[in-house]
Order: C-alpha cells, then sequence, then structure tokens
C-alpha cells in the first residue's frame, strides 16, 4: 500500500470513530436538595455516599452530584428544586424531612425523586401507597416521628414523681399536629401534665430552655423534626446552660453533650437513599421500587451529662440504651 493512501485510510477511520465518541453518555447527575447547610448533614452525607457505592457509584468517577441548599430557610426549597429540575439532573434526592419531599415533589412529575424523611408519607401526601408507590417518588421513612411519645415515656423514668413536661414542637413542621396528639394522649395515660413550648427559629431556642423550671417542668421532650436535629450542638450547648434533662431524636444531641436520645437510625435510612438512588441511575423505576421503612430506633444516653446534672439513671433505662456515652 503507497504512504498516500495509507494516510487517506486513517483519515477516513478517524472521522468514522469521531461520532462514536461524541455519542458517549454523559456522567449521570443526582440533584440533592438540602434543607440545612453541608456541615449539619456531613454524617448523613457520609452514609449517603456508602450507599451510592453499593450500588456501584462514586462521585466524581461515575456520577456527579448537584448540591442545593436552603441554609435553614425551608421557604427557599421550591425554587431550589426547580433549579435542579432546569438543570434535567437524572434524579433528585430530597433527604431530611417532609419539607424537601413536599418542595421536590411539587417541582416536577417525571424526574425521579428519592426521598428520606421520619414521617408517615402517605398520611403527608408524599406518597399513595408503601408497597407501590406509583409515579416519579420513593424513599425511606424512618420510625423517628412515631416514637415520640416514647420521649416522654423515658423522661418520666428519670422522674416518676414528675407531675409537668415541657414539649418543645415546631408549629411550622407538617407533623407537629400528628405528634401532639400522641404525645396528649400519652401524657394522659401517664397522668401528666405537658407544657407546649414552641420553636421555629434558632433564636427562640434560649427562651424555651429558660421557661422549662419557671413552669415546673421536670424535663423537656422534642418533638421529631428535622430543624431541631440539625441543630443539635446548639440544643446541648443550652440544655448544659440551663441546667435542663432533655431528649431529643438525634444521637448528635447526646454526642454533643446533651442527657439523651431516641429515634430512628439515620445512617440507615440516609445510606437506603443512597442505595435507592444508585438503583434508579441503573434504570429502575421509583415506581416499581417500594418505599423502605428503617424499623430500628436507637436510645443514647450521655452519663457525663447526667452526673453535671445530678440525675441518677435507673438501671433499666441504662440497660435498655443502645450507646452509653461515658
Amino acid at each position: 500500500m503507497r504512504r498516500r493512501d495509507f494516510i487517506a485510510l486513517a483519515g477516513g477511520a478517524a472521522a468514522w470513530m469521531s461520532p462514536a465518541r461524541a455519542q458517549r453518555p454523559a456522567m449521570p447527575v443526582i440533584g440533592y436538595l438540602g434543607s440545612e447547610a453541608p456541615e449539619p448533614y456531613a454524617s448523613r452525607l457520609d452514609a449517603f455516599r456508602e450507599g451510592l457505592a453499593e450500588s456501584g457509584y462514586v462521585e466524581g468517577r461515575n456520577v456527579s452530584i448537584a448540591f442545593r441548599w436552603a441554609e435553614g430557610q425551608y421557604r427557599r426549597l421550591p425554587a431550589l428544586a426547580m433549579d435542579l429540575v432546569d438543570r434535567q439532573v437524572t434524579v433528585i434526592v430530597a433527604p431530611g424531612g417532609a419539607e424537601v419531599a413536599l418542595a421536590a415533589k411539587s417541582a416536577t412529575a417525571t424526574i425521579p425523586i428519592v426521598f428520606e424523611m421520619g414521617g408517615d408519607p402517605i398520611a403527608l401526601g408524599v406518597v399513595g401507597s408503601l408497597s407501590r408507590p406509583g409515579g416519579n417518588l420513593t424513599g425511606v421513612s424512618s420510625l423517628s416521628v412515631e416514637v415520640s411519645s416514647k420521649r416522654l415515656e423515658f423522661m418520666t423514668e428519670l422522674f416518676p414523681a414528675a407531675e409537668i413536661i415541657a414539649v418543645a414542637v415546631n408549629p411550622t413542621s407538617p407533623t407537629s399536629g400528628s405528634q401532639m396528639r400522641t404525645l396528649q394522649a400519652a401524657a394522659s395515660s401517664l397522668r401528666l401534665q405537658l407544657r407546649i413550648l414552641n420553636a421555629s427559629t434558632e433564636q427562640e431556642f434560649d427562651a424555651v430552655f429558660a421557661a422549662v423550671p419557671q413552669m415546673g417542668a421536670k424535663g423537656l421532650v422534642f418533638t421529631s423534626d428535622p430543624y431541631f436535629a440539625y441543630r443539635s450542638q446548639r440544643l446541648a450547648e443550652l440544655a448544659s446552660r440551663h441546667g435542663v434533662p432533655a431528649i431529643t431524636q438525634a444521637r448528635d444531641f447526646p454526642m454533643a453533650g446533651g442527657l439523651m436520645s431516641y429515634g430512628g437510625d439515620f445512617r440507615q435510612s440516609h445510606r437506603h437513599t443512597g442505595i435507592y438512588a444508585g438503583r434508579i441511575l441503573k434504570g429502575e423505576k421509583p415506581s416499581n421500587l417500594p418505599v423502605q421503612r428503617v424499623t430500628k430506633v436507637e436510645l443514647v444516653i450521655n452519663l457525663k451529662a447526667a452526673t453535671a446534672l445530678g440525675i441518677p439513671l435507673p438501671v433499666p433505662l441504662l440497660s435498655s440504651a443502645d450507646v452509653v456515652i461515658e
């Protein structure tokens, strides 16, 4: 073959290969809609990435993630969700509560959505069925909201003679009404009086803790709410400063120096969210993926906090704890 013919043949092959190269599928993009900032989500993001890796996806290698953070301003969530839709992401991940899931749902009826929440997704209008969610949404639900009354019971184990217990509730939460009905029923059976303290902004936290001893309440029970959970460090600082025995849903609270927590295992729920996102990237439809129920709940107790508060911990309560921080 003459050299000129060889060059012409090679050039033709290159021209034939070029379009094939150009048609390679682009890296899929996960749109991650967060209600807070990256820092409070850090441990949950680690769990999400673990689940994603179990499905064969690693950020930066074969999938990219577009983050949108509401910085605690939940009214921004609908606009941030629409921004992800406009970007035409492959799947939207909406973790951290009903507010995030509902914002994503209102933004698109076609892009798959994987939610994560502590409430009942049927009661909240997110899906119509757990086994066959239908539409473009599926996800993971834990028992954090359903076990709010159990936190009240744990507080009475600490103070069996208590007549008054304070309850902190975020009135803007979609689950606040159902949780309060459950807590009032539990209080009635325990012959307790509840004192309700509303807090929907961080600026109100200090007043909540200051009010507990003033109203003669023995302790403070927090309802399940992402806004509280992501501010565990601040809540622990205030509980220590005011000398208030408190229990929240998030293990981050006793880890930061608070007394107790009881709620769903957020690492499991966020890991399952990552697994589902990966399965959808592989082509599965959210309508065919049943909503996962993470039924594990954990009681975490901080012994150092109990000592600082001067509270002797009953042996049965300690023995039932999943984690005891010494």
